[in-house]
């Protein structure tokens, strides 16, 4: 009966470390994650950004049918 209990306090030993290497393991993942989350919101932040760069500029760009008379298109031009 005794090495029953034995080995039944080697595995609760052997339950507990990986317990405590899971926690570690978590806790770790949790700083990565919240790493990564701060570096995603920089990113989004600069794509916001250069998406009103982008969307400024378009304004700044004048609309086609506004500048080009079709009379003034060449013949190959019209047809497309």
């Amino acid at each position: 009966m005794i090495p029953d209990f034995q080995e039944l306090s080697d595995k609760i030993d052997q339950l507990a470390e990986l317990t405590h290497a899971l926690r570690r393991e978590n806790a770790q993942l949790r700083q990565a994650n919240s790493a990564l989350v701060v570096e995603n919101m920089g990113y989004q932040r600069k794509l916001g950004e250069a998406s009103a760069r982008v969307a400024a500029l378009l304004e700044q760009i004048p609309a086609l049918e506004e500048e080009i008379d079709p009379e003034q298109l060449p013949a190959s031009e019209e047809a497309q």
